[in-house]
């Protein structure tokens, strides 16, 4: 399934390349690389070294095209590789969905576009985030990060410490939060009502338009009943103890008027990460931080890069 944005919203460029990595069970995952592509078999005999490496993991309901604005500033100079979670965007959906299987997944898009023991920055947002901590312990995954960056993200008790629904914390907000956000209803179209909506949940109060109109086409565009699969997926997620084995530079960046994933949850990853190198708390954002402020969050992408990994002479 292709996401189409309408005249005026950011879309991202064409990639450089695509290509299809195959998940541990056979998922073939959609995989976009933007910008310089030296990767091994595909230089020229006389390219230069390669430029230095980026993976985007979006979150849910989400898809490649969420990462539009950090894909068109960083291809300039660097390897931008972005993939579609599996049921999002256009890699198919598969019958289970599980942390274990993000996990698969950023394995197989590392293992597909890296050279062994080729360093990247990994940035991850919500699920992406979730992502990056279930896969933290897998040898793939510690063999290519450099550092990573966690933006509106959580480890545990995201429907519990969600405030989408503006009622004191408690069994009656966990259930109706459960509930809407789990819900199989179709989203429909994109009409006024829905950007509302969306904006009211997902971003902050000053969003520009065209950025509540990029996010809710994205968001729209997710298949409900992929969107309900990944929903039971969160509303049970706990990995907590996934942080901890997260043993390289990692970055957190949040929202502070995020509803879906409030501050609480990122302050609680920076506080459990062996190498937190920055929690930064944007006043007024909501959880689409990658949307809502993206040169600081492409900023702190470049900055991981740089401090990271190691360039080679000349690159």
């Amino acid at each position: 399934m292709t996401t189409t944005l309408a005249p005026g919203a950011y879309a991202p460029p064409v990639p450089t390349r695509v290509l299809t990595a195959r998940s541990a069970d056979g998922t073939a995952l959609h995989v976009e690389v933007h910008g310089p592509d030296n990767a091994p078999g595909n230089a020229p005999d006389n390219a230069p070294d390669s430029a230095p490496a980026v993976v985007l993991a979006h979150g849910w309901t989400c898809s490649t095209a969420f990462w539009a604005a950090q894909i068109r500033a960083l291809s300039a100079d660097h390897r931008v590789i972005a993939y579609d979670q599996r049921g999002h965007g256009r890699t198919p959906a598969s019958p289970a969905c599980s942390a274990d299987l993000l996990a698969d997944d950023l394995e197989a898009v590392l293992t597909a576009t890296l050279a062994p023991g080729e360093k990247a920055v990994i940035a991850g947002h919500s699920m992406g985030g979730m992502t990056i901590m279930a896969a933290s312990a897998r040898p793939a995954f510690r063999d290519h990060a450099a550092a990573v960056l966690l933006c509106s993200t959580g480890s545990s008790r995201l429907v519990a410490e969600s405030t989408v629904v503006p009622i004191r914390a408690g069994r009656l907000r966990t259930w109706l939060t459960g509930h809407i956000l789990g819900s199989r209803a179709p989203l429909g179209p994109v009409t006024p009502v829905a950007r509302r909506i969306l904006k009211y949940a997902t971003m902050g109060a000053g969003s520009a338009p065209h950025m509540v109109e990029a996010c809710a086409r994205i968001v729209h565009a997710c298949p409900r009943r992929v969107r309900h699969a990944w929903s039971n997926v969160l509303h049970l997620l706990d990995l907590d103890h996934a942080v901890r084995e997260l043993r390289v530079p990692a970055a957190v960046i949040v929202g502070s008027a995020d509803r879906m994933t409030p501050p609480v949850h990122s302050r609680r990853i920076a506080e459990a990460l062996p190498q937190c190198v920055g929690l930064t708390e944007l006043p007024g954002l909501g959880h689409m931080t990658p949307v809502e402020a993206p040169e600081l969050v492409t900023g702190t992408i470049r900055d991981l890069v740089t401090t990271h990994i190691a360039m080679k002479e000349g690159a």
